[in-house]
């Protein structure tokens, strides 16, 4: 299990580089062609491009800890480091969306007007396809280590192409009218509340894994079907999950034949680990008790 977690960070971490090179050309991309181009839209982007670099940095260190085996002072690992870094890149999205809807407030407000060249129309639809393809790299490395941390900064690249659709729409619209030189400010108050809704949902998914929040009721269900598929086991009780670093802890009692000998029942206890750790998604550690079927212990299935 251990080096398949570390497997598991290098691929992330790899992929968090590859988006840290990416980021590097946009923000002085979007911020050259923003100033000749004339667009305080895309300088804000290139702003907003510029935060990915403080949410990648926190996901390598995520990774590079929270993916780490378990030692003598963390003895169950160190996936919370990994969820940490998810909680900050939720608070990260959020705060980046409060800001695009304030500045985007404010223009509104005050009428500001902006009369962008093809230079920014250009730019920002680079910026969109090179963010889009980053997403979709991220957030399929993300899902097949189990990492929280990599699907949440996947999101946020997403955002910052979603924020340069926002300034694509308004340097187009500058361009073909200049009277709708406020639809750039429309757009970029919508994108944030996108944003903002993307944040928030990272960052209570943190919130609940750090709480120690039990998962769904299909996950508990299939746990405890499981563990009932295998020969020998009567029924189950005391289950608990909890998850750290996207992978599920589970612990639960069996009730195995009282008259199975010690080294019988450990095997059958064996074979429901195995289980669990194969056929469970995102299952990260099994502990599994023996009880013995008598007469003060309920065969009943207990979950």
């Amino acid at each position: 299990m251990g080096s398949e977690l570390e497997q598991g960070g290098r691929e992330g971490r790899k992929v968090t580089w590859l988006g840290v090179g990416v980021n590097a050309v946009l923000v002085v991309g979007k911020f050259l062609a923003g100033i000749y181009g004339h667009s305080h839209a895309l300088v804000a982007d290139a702003a907003h491009s510029l935060s990915d670099f403080i949410t990648d940095g926190v996901v390598l260190v995520g990774l590079k800890i929270g993916r780490s085996a378990p030692d003598p002072r963390h003895q169950f690992g160190h996936g919370r480091i990994e969820t940490m870094a998810a909680f900050v890149v939720g608070a990260a999205l959020m705060a980046a969306a409060v800001y695009l809807g304030y500045e985007a407030l404010y223009d509104i407000a005050t009428g500001a007007e902006y009369h962008p060249t093809w230079l920014a129309l250009v730019a920002a639809a680079c910026s969109i396809a090179a963010k889009e393809a980053l997403y979709r790299v991220t957030v399929a490395v993300g899902k097949r280590i189990g990492s929280p941390a990599v699907v949440a900064n996947a999101w946020h690249h997403r955002s910052d192409a979603l924020s340069s659709v926002a300034v694509l729409l308004g340097v187009a619209g500058g361009l073909i009218n200049p009277d709708w030189h406020s639809l750039d400010s429309w757009a970029a108050l919508v994108v944030s509340l996108l944003i903002l809704k993307v944040g928030l949902g990272i960052l209570w998914s943190a919130v609940k894994e750090m709480a120690d929040t039990a998962p769904g009721p299909e996950v508990m269900e299939s746990i405890a079907a499981c563990a009932l598929g295998v020969e020998g086991v009567r029924s189950i009780h005391d289950l608990k999950v909890r998850s750290a670093g996207g992978r599920h802890q589970m612990q639960l009692h069996i009730v195995v034949d009282g008259q199975l000998s010690v080294v019988e029942g450990h095997d059958i206890a064996k074979q429901v680990e195995l289980c669990l750790l194969a056929d469970i998604e995102d299952a990260g550690e099994a502990i599994v008790h023996v009880d013995p079927a008598g007469p003060d212990l309920s065969a009943g299935n207990k979950t």
